[in-house]
C-alpha cells in the first residue's frame, strides 16, 4: 500500500508508491545521445584546447613524467556564460513587497580530467581526490570575499540532468544570499540542536546504522543512505560519520575517504541503471562572515550542521501533480533502492548491465 512520508530535514512530503514498484532494469531510464558541445569548434575542456577557456583559476597537475601527455589533472576556469559576475558591489533594495539584489557572485567550472570520455565513475580514487581537493580549495578561497554568502558545488551528468557539455565537470556558483533550500536545512539543524544539543544529521546517521535497511554503503569514514522520504528513485545521501559542518575544513584523509565511497556509489549506479543522468549537489556551511546587526547569525553552525552530498539519478519526470502539490511520487521504496545498491557489482560493465 502507498504511504506518504515526511522528511523532517527537508520539510517535504514524498509518496512512496510500491504498487508502481519496479526493479532497476524496469525503470524508465532516458538514454539520450551525449549532449553536443555548445561550441561549433568542439569542446573547450579538451586537452589541447586550454587556450579556448578563460585563464585558469586553479590547476592541479597530473602525477606523471614530463612530456608524456597532459600536464594537468584538474582545471578550474570561469564559466564562459556566468549567471553571476564577480565585478561590482552588492546592492539590496525593496520594490514594494518584492526584493532585489544585484547579480554579484562567481560561476566557475571544475574540469575533472583531461580525458573527455572518463566520468567520475571511471576515474581512479586518486583522480577523484584531485577533484575534491579543487572543490575544497575553491570553497576556501571564495569564503574570503565578504560579498559572497554561499557557494553551491554541483555536477550535472547527462542531458536529462541539465549538462551542456559531455566532458566531465563540476560547477560552482557563489551567491550574495544563501539559497532557500540550504536555509531550510540550516534552520532545521539549528532548531534541533537548540532543543536537544545534538546534530540532527548525527541522529539520522545513528538511527539508519541501527536500522540498517536504508544503508546502501558504509566505510570507516562515510555512510551512503537512501533517505526515508526519498523524493526520487535511488536518491542517495553521502555523509561523514564523524560530525563536520563544512567541507572546506575537511582533512586530506576525509577527501580520500569521500573519493572512495563516491566512486563506488557511482559505479554501482552505472551498473544498475545503465549509466543514468544524475545531479550531485554539495550542501555545506555558508560563509562565516558576520552580518551587521545579526550577532547570532549561524553562531552554532559548527555544532548543529553536517555537510553532505545529495545524489539524484534523473530517471523519472516531474509532472503536473508534483508541480501542483509539492509532493513527489517515488516508485522505488528507499529500502529496496539501498538493497539494490548494496548488492550491485560496481565493476559490472554498464553496457552489459
Amino acid at each position: 500500500m502507498s504511504e506518504l512520508r515526511y522528511d523532517p530535514i527537508k520539510h517535504r512530503w514524498a509518496i512512496i508508491a510500491p504498487e508502481r514498484k519496479m526493479r532497476p532494469d524496469e525503470l524508465l531510464v532516458p538514454q539520450p545521445e551525449a549532449p553536443p558541445p555548445a561550441d561549433a569548434d568542439g569542446c573547450p575542456f579538451e586537452y589541447g584546447q586550454e587556450h579556448r577557456t578563460a585563464p585558469e583559476i586553479l590547476v592541479i597537475p597530473r602525477a606523471q613524467p614530463a612530456g608524456s601527455g597532459p600536464n594537468w589533472q584538474v582545471r578550474v576556469v570561469p564559466n564562459r556564460f556566468p549567471v553571476l559576475r564577480v565585478e561590482g558591489e552588492v546592492a539590496r533594495e525593496g520594490l514594494g513587497f518584492y526584493d532585489r539584489v544585484s547579480g554579484v557572485g562567481a560561476h566557475e567550472v571544475i574540469v575533472e580530467s583531461p580525458d573527455h570520455d572518463r566520468d567520475t565513475a571511471a576515474l581512479s580514487q586518486d583522480e577523484v581526490v584531485s577533484v575534491l581537493v579543487a572543490c575544497r580549495s575553491r570553497l576556501q578561497d571564495l569564503r574570503r570575499d565578504p560579498r559572497l554568502r554561499y557557494t553551491l558545488l554541483f555536477k550535472n551528468r547527462g542531458r536529462e540532468a541539465g549538462a551542456t557539455y559531455s566532458h566531465p565537470h563540476w560547477q560552482l556558483i557563489s551567491t550574495p544570499i544563501i539559497p532557500s533550500v540550504v536555509v531550510q536545512e540550516l534552520k532545521v539543524a539549528r532548531e534541533h540542536y537548540g532543543r536537544k544539543e545534538r546534530c540532527i544529521f548525527c541522529d539520522l546517521i545513528r538511527l539508519e546504522l541501527r536500522l540498517g535497511v536504508r544503508v546502501a554503503l558504509e566505510t570507516d569514514r562515510f555512510i551512503a543512505i537512501s533517505p526515508f522520504a526519498s523524493a526520487f528513485p535511488f536518491e542517495t545521501w553521502i555523509l561523514p560519520r564523524t560530525h563536520c559542518h563544512d567541507l572546506a575544513v575537511a582533512s586530506d584523509d576525509d577527501l580520500t575517504g569521500l573519493a572512495l565511497i563516491l566512486g563506488d556509489l557511482l559505479r554501482r549506479l552505472r551498473a544498475l541503471l545503465s549509466d543514468p543522468p544524475y545531479n550531485l549537489v554539495l550542501h555545506t556551511a555558508p560563509s562565516p562572515h558576520p552580518r551587521p546587526g545579526q550577532p547570532e547569525y549561524w553562531s552554532t553552525i559548527e555544532h548543529d550542521f553536517h555537510w553532505h552530498l545529495e545524489l539524484v539519478p534523473r530517471i523519472t519526470r516531474f509532472a503536473g501533480f508534483e508541480w501542483g502539490s509539492g509532493y513527489t511520487i517515488n516508485p522505488t521504496p528507499p529500502e529496496e533502492a539501498a538493497r539494490f545498491l548494496h548488492d550491485a557489482d560496481p565493476e559490472q560493465d554498464a553496457a552489459a548491465g
